[in-house]
């Protein structure tokens, strides 16, 4: 059983997908007016963390993950060097998709452009105000929130004590007050604007999400995930305008990750604290030792960056590579031991359990932890054999489906032959000849190569 903390109903719930063996799963995706930091990675690696469990568990995920190309500080930043909305966005999109493959971070299913889905948010605008939801008022739309009870469930605000009502047309707001928010914003000078039935304009920020959202995954999505930061407004206004739309819930689990602060404090440029990933890759950072130190606090816990304690990361993670390598490189007699089949059978167990609840990353590390040191004493009593040690690799390739923290080993790395027998095994695959499948596995495995199969691919680890 998973269980999962809802920030809508405050309480850890059993996690029950719409679909059996599904889950539609959205993330807010980068806002690409500049590089992100490292507290969106941190975001953006809880949510691979949560992925990757959830196929590692056996389900099948659909992924939307959003790139807001137009809003506030877009068209800001596009003015300020006097280029196209596009041709600003285009560089750091493209950096995003850079840095998401350094850090291993599974790609989206769809990655939506809020500048090619304006239909889709016109068409949502449209309905709400045929349902009263909306009004315009000099020309520009917006939602009222009083004609939505509801509002203020997610972030726990209680309407009836705040002043409502008065308008704001910025995309981020403060966060004492509630305000009517824009869905559709008035063309203005030096802007970019799309000619529509509403009026020329552009969308506001939180309609772009609901319309891109629930154009790929329906009208009510499994998880949706983000920052804390984004519980209000941004979230709080998804839920009021899609399911005013719609008239049924929006979201059933919303996951949210914790700050990311620097030595204690708040991650600021005036503050010299303020760092993006390729900051840490010149100062010679491995990325993926900073993918084991974001991911290895637990995501609703706040994290505090230090070079100590990305050091501290560092010298955790080498540990397990020293483990693999002396596993790899070290010759072993034939044989086997069932004691290492049990010690196997209970570290999977144990980390499943541990990321079934609530992603408990802490206990799940535990776990591997202990495995390395009961085998590491078994090693320095010779008690290891070839066939345990091929599954002690076995099961840490098991585990790093979820964690992707070890070497990759590339297709260049592989003779010719080899790379024959996989390409043989995935045909026998695909034609259900599981017979011949199986055996060639056996026959790559005696030679030295463990075969993993993933959703992405068949991936493969060396031994000695």
């Amino acid at each position: 059983m998973i269980r999962f903390f809802n920030t809508l109903s405050g309480s850890l719930e059993e996690f029950r997908p719409l679909r059996e063996g599904e889950v539609r799963l959205y993330t807010c995706g980068p806002t690409v007016y500049d590089y992100p930091h490292i507290g969106n990675y941190r975001a953006y690696l809880f949510e691979d963390l949560l992925k990757r469990f959830l196929i590692f568990y056996g389900y099948k995920v659909i992924h939307v993950m959003n790139l807001t190309d137009v809003d506030d500080k877009t068209i800001k930043g596009a003015r300020s060097l006097g280029i196209s909305l596009q041709d600003y966005t285009a560089k750091y999109i493209e950096a995003f998709f850079e840095d998401s493959k350094v850090l291993r971070l599974l790609p989206a299913d769809i990655y939506p452009r809020a500048t090619e889905h304006i239909p889709d948010m016109v068409r949502m605008v449209k309905g709400l105000l045929e349902k009263g939801f909306a009004y315009y008022k000099e020309g520009s739309v917006y939602f009222s929130i009083e004609k939505f009870p509801a509002y203020g469930r997610l972030a726990k605000i209680n309407l009836k004590e705040l002043k409502a009502g008065a308008r704001v047309d910025s995309d981020e707001y403060e966060k004492e007050s509630a305000h009517d928010f824009a869905l559709w914003k008035k063309a203005k000078e030096g802007e970019p604007y799309w000619e529509t039935e509403l009026g020329p304009g552009r969308p506001g920020w939180h309609i772009e999400c609901s319309a891109m959202s629930t154009r790929y995954l329906g009208p009510t999505i499994d998880i949706h995930c983000g920052g804390i930061d984004n519980i209000f407004p941004h979230h709080e206004n998804e839920i009021a305008q899609s399911e005013a739309y719609y008239g049924q819930k929006f979201v059933n689990y919303w996951l949210h990750c914790h700050h990311l602060v620097v030595d204690g404090e708040k991650m600021s440029k005036s503050r010299g604290n303020f760092y993006t990933l390729r900051d840490l890759l010149e100062r010679g950072t491995d990325p993926v030792d900073l993918r084991f130190f974001l991911l290895s606090t637990h995501y609703r816990k706040m994290l505090n960056f230090t070079f100590d304690n990305l050091e501290q990361a560092r010298a955790s993670r080498q540990r397990i590579l020293d483990f693999v390598y002396e596993l790899e490189h070290r010759t072993f007699a034939a044989g086997s031991d069932p004691d290492v089949r049990r010690l196997a059978d209970r570290t999977l167990a144990e980390f499943k359990d541990s990321l079934a609840d609530d992603l408990n990353i802490s206990a799940g590390l535990a776990a591997l932890f202990e495995f390395i040191r009961e085998i590491n004493s078994r090693l320095a009593r010779d008690q290891i054999k070839q066939e345990d040690a091929i599954l002690v690799l076995q099961t840490l390739s098991d585990l790093d489906r979820v964690l992707a923290i070890l070497p990759e080993i590339k297709e260049e790395d592989l003779p010719a032959e080899i790379l024959e027998k996989i390409e043989l095994r995935q045909k026998a695959r695909k034609e259900k000849n599981f017979a011949l499948a199986d055996a060639i596995r056996e026959e790559l495995r005696q030679l030295g190569l463990i075969l993993e199969d993933t959703k992405e691919g068949v991936r493969w680890k060396k031994i000695k």
